[in-house]
């Protein structure tokens, strides 16, 4: 029984660990690189496995850093199931649609710019790559135990994270009749006592988890939620200019406008249109709309029968044209437009337009990987690079890290100690290397786990490990 960690390994993105168990062999997610340019070249590499000889495909979340490379899995020819949770499937749907799309327009942008140093320069995957991987998904509810080829089974758990999240229970056999491995995927574990998702559910007890690492080297910042976001949007306002906020549509854009919508209520911060170019975001939205009235979110988002996940006034961009509009209009006024690290999308021609100009704001509000635009500008960045050329930053930027869907290092451990008996070992995945690192030791230091931290394409023999022999790994 071997693990191969083919993505997220001495990274934050990519998420992708391939299985054998006997003759079996299964995928955890299926996700993108993302940040610097080696990593997304990364995206364009035939995998190390033929996509053909996969049995099953398990995933934790929608998010793209964990989906986003299913098409293209199915571009190669899988054709097994793709199993996740009901919300998952359903903003699976939405983002893996989008990214299609932005991948069609960006090559086809990039044409007719002649910037690409690739002529043409083409799509990672198409509409019909997402199609095909869409239909291979099966949705399954939490807690309800899941046959996997080989005489294996799983389920999913609450993770917390976003809606549809999951870390996935699994008890892997190499035939049938062998005893178990007791196996835990965390995918990304939420905060505790955050808005609008759920706590995530208590750890199992498990011989082996792969577990997250995002924040495992630091703590989230304790400023007050609503006033880490008023006072730098309370500033830009009152001096005429715009808030730019780049922001993931599934999570994030939904908290950021609840935000919003309850500090304008409350008279905290002045009436000022509010656009969402986002045309996922919106659909997102809904999404988020219709579990928060099943009770599957937070029940406070739905009062009288009516939401509060939208500030009054808010206007939706769904078009080119109605996202172009937006350009010829003055502040003061708040634009929140995705992707979250500015690595592609709508937000780019914004920031375009906004950074030159001292009055405007960028507010960060999420995780930004090392390589993207908006790490750039986190760390101070006087000019960005895009759609080929320099542009100026004069704008001031800010970062609302609370504002994160992860657990910081404390919550993470909070969730590995809520386990009935700690794992025998854990793998530290989802982080750069001094968050893994950080988070491993603490790990062996606090819990007396046998902790470690894979290399890209390493692969361990985990039965060899849990008999206590040589726990080196391999590369694959």
């Amino acid at each position: 029984m071997r693990i191969t960690f083919q993505g997220a390994a001495g990274t934050v993105t990519g998420s992708r660990y391939l299985l054998e168990a006997g003759s079996r062999r299964f995928l955890v997610d299926a996700g993108l690189f993302q940040g610097r340019k080696d990593l997304r070249l990364l995206n364009w590499r035939n995998p190390s496995f033929d996509p053909r000889s996969i049995d099953a495909v398990l995933l934790t979340h929608a998010h793209l850093d964990h989906s986003g490379y299913l098409p293209r899995l199915a571009r190669e020819g899988y054709r097994g199931p793709i199993y996740c949770t009901h919300a998952t499937e359903d903003l699976a749907n939405i983002l893996l649609l989008d990214a299609a799309k932005i991948q069609e327009e960006d090559a086809a942008y990039a044409n007719r710019k002649h910037y690409s140093k690739h002529d043409p320069a083409l799509p990672l995957f198409t509409t019909d790559d997402a199609h095909a991987a869409l239909r291979l998904m099966k949705g399954v509810d939490y807690g309800e135990w899941l046959d996997v080829p080989g005489g294996s089974r799983a389920r999913f758990h609450e993770a917390g994270h976003i809606l549809g999240s999951a870390f996935i229970e699994w008890e892997l056999r190499e035939e049938a009749a062998t005893e178990p491995l007791r196996a835990v995927f965390s995918g990304d574990i939420g905060r505790y006592d955050a808005p609008i998702h759920r706590d995530p559910d208590p750890l199992v007890a498990c011989d082996l988890l792969v577990v997250e690492s995002t924040y495992g080297d630091r703590m989230h910042d304790t400023t007050p939620l609503r006033e880490a976001v008023r006072k730098p949007i309370a500033d830009t306002i009152a001096r005429g200019g715009t808030v730019l906020i780049p922001s993931f549509a599934v999570a994030r854009a939904q908290i950021v406008t609840m935000l919003l919508a309850d500090l304008i209520r409350s008279g905290d911060l002045p009436r000022v249109p509010i656009h969402v170019d986002s045309p996922m975001a919106v659909n997102v939205t809904e999404v988020y709309d219709r579990y928060a009235r099943r009770g599957v979110l937070d029940p406070g988002l739905v009062t009288d029968g009516h939401d509060e996940l939208m500030p009054p006034g808010v206007q939706f961009a769904r078009t080119v044209e109605e996202s172009k509009q937006i350009n010829f209009l003055k502040g003061p006024r708040i634009i929140i437009s995705a992707s979250g690290m500015m690595t592609g999308g709508r937000v780019l021609h914004h920031a375009e337009r906004l950074l030159p100009d001292q009055r405007n704001l960028v507010l960060l509000v999420g995780y930004q990987a090392a390589g993207t635009r908006g790490r750039q500008l986190e760390d101070g960045a006087q000019h960005l690079r895009m759609h080929g050329h320099d542009v100026t930053v004069r704008a001031e930027v800010a970062c609302v890290h609370s504002l994160s869907a992860h657990a910081d290092a404390a919550e993470l451990i909070r969730w590995v100690r809520s386990a009935p008996e700690p794992p025998r070992i854990a793998f530290v995945t989802h982080g750069e290397a001094d968050s893994s690192a950080a988070f491993a030791a603490r790990l062996r230091g606090e819990i007396g786990v046998h902790a470690y931290t894979p290399a890209l394409n390493e692969s361990f023999d985990l039965r060899e490990m849990l008999s206590g022999e040589s726990p080196a790994g391999a590369p694959a």
